[in-house]
């Protein structure tokens, strides 16, 4: 499985309750496809750079997981019938890249990407 970090931004507009339950969704469609949540970070209402779908605030929500690539098209194909969604962005991580996202986070990021094969040389 690859390690995935995924950006959400939510309609701003919503109470809290239906926020909690739009991101409640989306991490059971994660794990339901087979995937795992590493790490959640909230970061709230923000001001957007731009103007979104006439919105000027947004809900940002960021995900860490690992899942096969068939959930991502499942994730991606949800959110653009998902209406609370306003903007999304799921990016792959390599292995320096997944191993700084979750540095916080107590995962350990060798046992889901495999280890790079070094040949040693013999003098001789």
């Amino acid at each position: 499985m690859n390690i995935y970090e995924n950006i959400v931004i939510l309609n701003a507009s919503l109470g809290d309750e239906e926020i909690e339950t739009a991101s409640g969704k989306i991490k059971d469609l994660i794990t339901n496809s087979g995937g795992e949540i590493l790490n959640t970070d909230v970061w709230g209402r923000r001001k957007l750079a731009y103007e979104i779908k006439k919105q000027k605030k947004g809900f940002y929500l960021l995900l860490v997981f690992k899942a096969p690539s068939a959930a991502i098209k499942k994730l991606e194909d949800y959110y653009k019938v998902f209406d609370p969604v306003v903007k999304y962005m799921v990016i792959k991580l390599g292995k320096k890249q997944a191993e700084t996202a979750l540095k916080s986070s107590s995962v350990e990021v060798t046992s889901a990407v495999p280890a790079e094969k070094t040949e040693q040389k013999s003098e001789a």
